[in-house]
């Protein structure tokens, strides 16, 4: 009689996204991206809603727009008041001419990244296997919250139908 012994058990696959072994190809989504790559992906895939944007994608993009927000309006808060565009006088604020061309500036800002961000987040929520109209919820009273929940979802390997190889 012959006794062998019992075949080892086959490693559990594993529970995250592969590791990436080169660079990852556009519309795959980049897991373990710098900021520089986030910002990168964010201009290049600038209207593309199909494919998945990793978590590290979205939040080193939302990471660095809110950055420049904060710097951008300090900026021009102190350059307005050195300039004398805005003043406080009594109970009222008066505000010059600097301070609206600032502030149109940071309006064209605005609207030129509205459509990559919806279609980041778009791509995020593709990530975590949800449908990209999701982000709709944001308009709802304290949307923003379960948004800010379903962004923050980890990779769900379900999500690679949305994946559109080029």
């Amino acid at each position: 009689m012959s006794t062998q012994p019992p075949a080892a058990a086959p490693p559990p696959p594993p529970s995250g996204p592969a590791p990436p072994s080169g660079p990852a190809p556009l519309w795959a989504p980049l897991y373990g991206a710098s900021m520089g790559d986030a910002i990168r992906r964010f201009f290049t895939k600038y209207a593309d809603f199909t494919g998945r944007a990793s978590r590290t994608e979205y939040w080193w993009f939302f990471l660095f727009d809110v950055l420049l927000a904060i710097v951008y309006w300090t900026f021009v808060l102190v350059i307005s008041r050195l300039s004398g565009s805005f003043r406080m006088t009594g109970s009222s604020r008066l505000v010059g001419p600097l301070f609206w061309v600032l502030l149109a500036v940071w309006i064209v800002w605005v609207f030129a990244t509205l459509v990559p961000h919806l279609a980041l987040v778009w791509r995020r929520l593709h990530d975590a296997n949800l449908a990209g109209p999701w982000y709709f919820i944001s308009f709802v009273p304290f949307g923003w919250i379960a948004q800010l929940v379903l962004t923050a979802l980890p990779t769900n390997p379900l999500g690679a139908r949305f994946d559109r190889p080029r």
